[in-house]
């Protein structure tokens, strides 16, 4: 007689399981930022201005945002594991179209693929971190998420350097869609959507799926969380701190950096990186600090008053020495972590039911930001352009720069202003 009781998984698996979606979510924020250092060969091959380089880097972004809604409902109703499969294998296909297109619009409809496809990624590991984890370590997993996304873009800058320097970039990037497509043929034959798929015992109660969600239940859910205060401030705040910081580092920054410190494109990309390596390190520590304080508001100010002085410096003073140029990037970017406040602050101004409908609408209002930034920027480079040319590029002084800039520090200091209006949780459900 078979006495053998199924066991919880171990955590080895459940790492695995894991890993192998937050390697999705890694290639994607790869393919958010990896624009920032081709902008030459982009525009060159394209023969586009920094107007059409803006809305090809944005294209991806459209997509992104308006897959929000939709991805939780998939999640449910499709489970993880298919829907990581699925957005692998588009990914890897908008990845390729858009290296091996020979002009814009091929290219442009590759970028909206890929942003609509790996849009799926972060709700696929908050579920399977809820279904292959103990609950002690749900937060720890869900947190390491937005760090294992931030390794992904500091590879986009001077490692995909290098790289073009070496390959031509059309070449590199495919290699990329490739390793996508591949990626997807593994989730596909590893990953399971429950420990009991596997033979182990689960830590929560499985749910039936969702086959259908009215647009009616949708729109209801909306109109609910509307109506609460924060809702909509914490839907505009942090898309201006995430959006200075993609469409610096995600864009505009590696030429602005070439342009204005003579900077090789490398040397420029490596600077871009150590923003990010300060967004990865600070999101963490906001998170942990504003949990320990007890206390939302205030720390997510003080942090925004001093990124917001950071930006100025970066964006409208050249008189920076090497080392402060790094010192305030990494302070810029690790202040900048204190955006990761919005999901708990806006989760806890709503009732309980409604925590997934306005983490969705807050992820929207983040992705907002580089999405109308990186276009805007590039528009308003091209109405200051005086007439410079190098190797059939635009070049653009840094007067352009400046002007350019004007809307990344407006929103900052919009969100600055707007934090004051809103309503203090104490790290308890209020509503």
């Amino acid at each position: 007689m078979n006495t053998h009781k199924p066991t919880e998984p171990p955590l080895s698996l459940a790492w695995l399981i894991w890993g192998l979606g937050a390697l999705f979510y890694l290639a994607g924020f790869f393919q958010r930022v990896a624009p920032a250092v081709m902008t030459e060969e982009l525009m060159r091959d394209f023969q586009i201005s920094a107007s059409g380089l803006g809305h090809l880097s944005g294209l991806y972004f459209y997509a992104y945002v308006a897959m929000q809604i939709p991805t939780g409902i998939l999640a449910d109703t499709l489970g993880p594991r298919k829907l990581l499969t699925a957005g692998c294998f588009f990914a890897g296909i908008g990845t390729l179209l858009f290296a091996l297109s020979p002009g814009f619009i091929g290219a442009g409809f590759g970028r909206l693929l890929i942003g609509g496809s790996v849009a799926v990624a972060f709700v696929g590991l908050l579920k399977l971190a809820s279904s292959w984890f103990p609950k002690k370590f749900y937060a720890l997993v869900a947190g390491n998420a937005l760090s294992i996304g931030l390794i992904g873009a500091i590879t986009a800058g001077p490692p995909l350097r290098l790289l073009m320097d070496t390959f031509p970039w059309r070449g590199v990037i495919s290699v990329t869609g490739g390793m996508t497509l591949v990626l997807g043929g593994v989730i596909w034959f590893i990953v399971r959507d429950w420990p009991e798929e596997k033979g182990y015992i689960g830590f929560i109660p499985r749910k039936p799926r969702q086959e259908s969600l009215s647009l009616i239940r949708i729109g209801q859910g909306f109109k609910r969380v509307s109506q609460y205060r924060n809702t909509w401030l914490l839907f505009v705040i942090p898309g201006g701190i995430v959006g200075c910081i993609l469409t610096f580092s995600g864009l505009w920054g590696v030429p602005y950096l070439v342009s204005c410190y003579n900077l090789s494109s490398a040397r420029a990309a490596t600077l871009t990186s150590v923003l990010l390596v300060g967004w990865a390190l600070g999101g963490p520590f906001f998170g942990w600090l504003s949990d320990r304080m007890g206390k939302r508001k205030p720390l997510f100010i003080v942090a925004s008053l001093g990124l917001s002085s950071g930006w100025m410096l970066i964006l409208f003073y050249q008189g920076l020495s090497f080392f402060q140029l790094v010192t305030v990037l990494f302070t810029t970017g690790f202040l900048s972590g204190c955006m990761i406040i919005s999901f708990a602050f806006v989760t806890e101004s709503v009732p309980l039911s409604l925590s997934g409908t306005v983490s969705g609408l807050t992820n929207m209002g983040v992705m907002m930001g580089p999405m109308l930034l990186q276009p805007v920027v590039g528009k308003i480079l091209d109405i200051n352009w005086t007439g410079g040319m190098v190797d059939g590029v635009r070049v653009y002084p840094v007067e352009a720069y400046e002007y350019g800039f004007i809307p990344m520090i407006g929103w900052v200091c919009l969100s600055v202003v707007l934090l004051f209006f809103t309503k203090e949780t104490n790290c308890c459900q209020i509503a």
